[in-house]
């Protein structure tokens, strides 16, 4: 075991894109936790795929380096606001943060609502400036703006006085100097300035043991693993210990075996003190929020606040004409195994059960976590069906209350007006313009409703220039019903065949086609926008009649419009209340609630009388 004052424990925080993993990285390679030949993965702290094609931090991670006779043990913290919940846990395993951010591009909301936590919990800060490379870098003005953050999220006088240290994390560079010149070729400015200015741990290796559980992970062999940090005491293997849960029952158990870290690796070690951030496993059902303690004297760390779900979804067995053709996985009792699997590692989301046994109610922290689990399941072989995203309303002292996100773009000045016009009508407010020479910053307050399926809008109004990023920012009064939603019809497929080039020609006019020549389509499939408001039924399965008098080949040299193909994301985004996105491993479709023609009339004549008489 290290002696304690030799131990510092960082969380790190940085906005999506500004190079955080890749620093990680060369703070591991610098420090010779990677043995000379040993091939080392770029970005190696984003391990699962999702996370290595996104360039986006989903579960947080920690690793451990070795710098002189310390050990650094740095958390790696989601960037992005759907992942909350696992940011304020983190908060509660270190004594302080490392906040990178961009030379260029400044502070971020999602920058601002990690900060926000780790200053609540009182962390000592270190702020990195990075990409000090690039060629229109300011870092003296992005050092201001950190400096503004602080004050306005209300840093006291230690936490204002932050170190700063400049770096390039892709060249492995860093100094203290903000001059690009003065780059020195290599980490020594971070590892120093962490080792000098974060505390080491203060709790006692000679009090009865604590240990709170704030991460969890899941292995084959091992089964449930707890990651947490050693609040007091020594943890030993073999030790017997009282698992204390959220409610405050305890049971007895034992840990069978203890991991350290040791750069990503874990390793197997017999004992571990206070401030050691180690994994346990061996204890059944064990919880993210419950704490370990000394049988003796079971007392329970305060109870971990997990953020509240503020979208919701119900996730359906396939029942499509096409069901099963594609996926391994397509019964209602795996669909409800999978989902129930992901709730022992994922703490922000919910399943709850509905009246039907083929469909669930998931709720979670936003598109793109949902996004991710459905993207998961896919990848796995499943089949489902999911309908469109909802936000979850509040009854808050007898008001209705819905989320609200705070909304950041960036944009160039002409495409403002058009931006602004589009946001007005889905009820934004706006909170602050910064005019920075012929770019727009912009921030709004905008209820979560109106976001969903804004994005693809906005990328069109701003021909592809703009960049928006959003956080969860609070619970407002509800804004009325007419908020968000897509204005355009669809067109659907009256019959089930396969698309021919000439079915698609013929209907080309009537709006945007989402789908290649030859491909396999059922009735009530949704195969395209409509230009104006309202559904039509359309046939492009239909084949040209051939006759004696016209050749076979005078069409072919026709050209198609380009068909908008959806993303998983984008086709979630897109989904109307009478719809359902079908997810298999090989496609994505969207198609119509209820798929025959006549059946959906008359089920929308009925939705009208109940209207009219509500």
């Amino acid at each position: 075991m290290h002696s304690r004052d030799k131990i510092r424990n960082i969380a790190i925080i940085a906005h999506v894109d500004h190079g955080k993993t890749t620093l990680v990285d060369k703070l591991l390679q610098q420090a010779g936790t990677f043995r000379e030949h040993e091939a080392v993965q770029e970005r190696a702290m984003d391990s699962n795929d999702l996370e290595r094609e996104r360039g986006i931090t989903i579960l947080a991670k920690n690793t451990a380096i070795n710098y002189k006779d310390y050990l650094i043990n740095i958390v790696d913290t989601p960037g992005h606001a759907d992942f909350g919940g696992e940011v304020e846990r983190i908060m509660k395993m270190v004594d302080g943060v490392l906040l990178v951010v961009d030379a260029f591009e400044g502070t971020m909301p999602q920058t601002k609502f990690v900060l926000r936590k780790a200053l609540e919990q009182n962390l000592t800060p270190i702020v990195v400036v990075n990409k000090i490379d690039r060629p229109n870098a300011r870092p003296a003005e992005v050092v201001d703006e950190v400096l503004d953050l602080f004050i306005e999220l209300g840093a006291n006088d230690d936490q204002l006085d932050f170190p700063v240290v400049y770096a390039s994390a892709l060249m492995g560079t860093s100094s203290m100097s903000p001059e690009p010149e003065k780059q020195e070729t290599n980490m020594q400015a971070i590892y120093d300035t962490v080792i000098e200015h974060i505390p080491a741990p203060t709790e006692s290796v000679d009090e009865p043991l604590q240990f709170l559980v704030t991460l969890m992970d899941y292995n084959e062999y091992l089964g449930r693993i707890a990651i947490g940090r050693v609040n007091r005491g020594v943890v030993k293997t073999g030790q017997p210990i009282a698992v204390i849960n959220r409610e405050g029952a305890t049971k007895q158990s034992r840990i069978e075996k203890l991991f350290g870290f040791q750069g990503l690796k874990r390793v197997e070690i017999d004992a571990a003190g206070a401030g050691d951030i180690v994994a346990i496993s061996g204890i059944k059902d064990i919880n993210i929020g419950e704490t370990l303690a000394d049988p003796a004297h079971p007392e329970a760390l305060p109870v971990l606040k997990i953020d509240e779900p503020t979208l919701q979804m119900t996730f359906l067995v396939n029942n499509s004409p096409f069901a099963g053709r594609e996926g391994k996985w397509v019964t209602s009792r795996k669909l409800r195994e999978r989902l129930f699997k992901e709730l022992e590692t994922d703490v922000s989301l919910r399943v709850d059960e509905t009246d039907s046994p083929d469909a669930f109610i998931v709720s979670g922290r936003g598109e793109l976590h949902l996004g991710i689990l459905i993207e998961n399941m896919r990848r796995e072989g499943f089949e489902l069906q999911v309908s469109k995203p909802e936000v979850i309303i509040k009854e808050i002292d007898g008001q209705k209350m819905e989320p609200l996100e705070r909304l950041i773009i960036d944009l160039p000045e002409e495409s403002m007006g058009a931006v602004m016009e589009s946001l007005g009508t889905r009820k934004a407010e706006m909170v602050n313009m910064i005019n920075n020479g012929g770019n727009v910053r912009l921030e709004f307050l905008i209820p979560a409703r109106g976001l969903i399926g804004y994005r693809t809008h906005f990328l069109t109004l701003t021909r592809g220039y703009g960049v928006m990023n959003h956080a969860f920012d609070s619970y407002g009064p509800y804004q009325g019903s007419n908020v968000g939603g897509r204005h355009q019809g669809v067109l659907v497929s009256s019959e089930a065949g396969a698309s021919t080039l000439y079915g698609m020609l013929s209907v080309e006019d009537r709006g945007i086609l989402f789908l290649e020549p030859g491909t396999e389509v059922y009735e009530g499939m949704i195969v395209g926008e409509h230009t104006r408001d309202n559904d039509i039924v359309v046939n492009i399965c239909k084949e040209k009649q051939l006759t004696n008098i016209r050749s076979a080949g005078k069409d072919e040299t026709v050209k198609m419009k380009t068909p908008r193909i959806y993303s998983l994301e984008q086709a979630l985004e897109y989904l109307n209340d009478d719809e359902y996105c079908e997810i298999t491993p090989k496609s994505i479709r969207l198609r119509k609630k209820i798929l025959n023609k006549s059946e959906r009339e008359r089920a929308e004549k009925h939705r009208k009388m109940a209207e009219a008489n509500a």
